[in-house]
């Protein structure tokens, strides 16, 4: 595409060049740049484009999109000075890929935690309704059937902007992706038109980012802000920010709940181990998911079904046999003792909580529970005292342990989580750098029926320690010492 045919709803400052000339590529990093690439120059968190202008020249970029001009200008090098451009970015590949969004109808999920799971249930339900969808995930990103592994929650915009291009050529209908507050924040999903925005919750994480509590709520809100009178907003009316969430927004405003009154509103009936029993807008059914937190992941999901116009009967038939996303309360049970293990992605103390919370629920008797939890190096500090209390209050036994360490010391980091406990919890807790030998202690301190929570990395196949990624999977580890103690 010509140069100026993608700068269209571009604020823009000043061109030094030609914009008459064709663009191969879009990049944000200058060792992908290549002979007719456009370099866009984003001040990211750790490093500033601008700095990589000449190296992107090097490697063939024939312009260059910027918020201030380089000190050298060459005279067959085109130059677009831009008020912000990480917002240019995004209406730039947007253009460049053809405004895939529009070929596609994108429905994104925002919210700390419930993100994967509902836009996992999300392809799973639509995919069973016959429509061929794409899902961009934590987990997994999905075309269909064809599986591609995700590196973040939210890919850059370009990057972001290929794939929906990519799916809409595949045949994709629906797409489900989820939108952390970086991506909001960072403008990664800029310029994307969405059919329809959910909200599932709120509580404290990336601190270490946002700085504070407030402009966290702020960056999730302000994607509810600029959503097209098109749309539909579907907002969690339990959480006290829920409403904050819909107050100016122009697109189309529904709630559920389960305590509150709302457009899509549940009440569970029975939580067990084999699933949920509710009622759904006066309809009774039962679900193989488990515990209060999917109760409104459920009620998420089904409120956006009838959003897109989809059979409630149908909707429901499809919802009350799927499985949830993998490492979000995935169980197994050794076959000689009982023990029941779950492995859960609970990195922040609001869904450790709800987690614990829904297994002192599950619990029939005196069943032990012994909760293996850390926390990520290079995060959010606050949370890590918190974290630790909440697994002293809602469990028998705690290991503290390594989560991925990254450049931070795994015993700094559980010395930092230790500091949250009072005298009474200390004695409940045992500390374990190493992961495995963690899990492992876990496992043979419980007995018959009594039930193991490991916390924090969910479906992570991997742990990060000084940079370098260690093959490492909870479910694969547990799986192998339940093995181990039944030979």
């Amino acid at each position: 595409m010509k140069l100026q045919d993608i700068l269209y709803k571009v604020s823009i400052r000043a061109v030094v060049g030609n914009t008459d000339v064709p663009i191969s590529t879009l990049v944000i990093d200058s060792r992908k740049a290549e002979q007719g690439s456009c370099f866009i120059a984003i001040k990211g968190t750790n490093s500033d484009g601008h700095a990589y202008i000449e190296n992107a020249i090097s490697n063939g970029a024939i312009a260059v999109v910027c918020e201030y001009l380089p000190d050298l200008i060459h005279d067959q090098i085109n130059y677009i000075q831009v008020e912000d451009t990480a917002i240019a970015a995004g209406f730039i590949s947007h253009h460049f890929y053809k405004e895939p969004s529009l070929r596609v109808i994108l429905v994104g999920v925002t919210g700390t935690n419930g993100k994967t799971t509902i836009t996992t249930l999300l392809w799973k339900l639509f995919t069973a309704l016959g429509y061929k969808s794409g899902l961009i995930s934590t987990i997994q990103i999905q075309m269909g059937y064809k599986v591609i592994d995700a590196t973040h929650t939210t890919p850059d915009t370009i990057s972001l902007n290929k794939l929906i291009r990519e799916m809409a050529d595949a045949g994709c209908k629906y797409v489900f992706m989820e939108c952390s507050s970086h991506a909001i924040h960072q403008h990664r999903i800029g310029g994307l038109h969405f059919a329809g925005a959910l909200f599932s919750n709120i509580t404290h994480d990336h601190l270490d980012y946002h700085q504070t509590f407030d402009e966290y709520i702020r960056v999730k809100k302000s994607w509810f802000d600029n959503l097209p009178a098109s749309a539909f907003a579907i907002s969690n009316v339990d959480d006290k920010r829920g409403m904050v969430m819909l107050q100016n927004t122009a697109a189309k405003k529904y709630a559920y709940g389960l305590k509150t009154q709302a457009d899509f509103k549940g009440k569970i009936l029975e939580n067990s181990l084999l699933g949920l029993h509710m009622i759904l807008n006066e309809r009774e059914v039962y679900f193989r998911l488990i515990g209060e937190f999917n109760a409104y992941n459920l009620l998420a999901v089904y409120g956006a079904a009838i959003c897109l116009d989809q059979n409630e009967e149908k909707v429901l038939e499809i919802l009350s046999n799927l499985d949830g996303a993998e490492g979000r309360f995935d169980y197994q049970v050794s076959s000689g003792y009982g023990i029941i293990g779950i492995v859960d992605y609970a990195h922040t103390p609001d869904a450790l909580l709800n987690v614990l919370a829904t297994i002192q629920k599950l619990r029939k008797g005196n069943e032990q529970v012994i909760t293996v939890v850390g926390c990520g190096g290079n995060r959010d500090k606050m949370k890590r005292p918190v974290m630790a209390a909440v697994a002293c209050e809602y469990s028998d036994r705690v290991i503290l342990t390594a989560d991925n360490p990254r450049d931070e010391e795994a015993l700094a980091i559980i010395t930092d989580m230790q500091a949250g406990l009072v005298a009474a919890a200390k004695k409940k807790v045992i500390s374990i750098a190493d992961r495995r030998e963690a899990i492992k202690t876990a496992v043979y301190l419980a007995g018959s029926n009594d039930i193991i929570l490991i916390a924090g990395k969910g479906h992570e196949k991997y742990q990060e320690v000084k940079g370098v990624k260690y093959e490492f999977n909870d479910k694969k580890v547990l799986r192998e010492i339940f093995e181990m103690l039944e030979k």
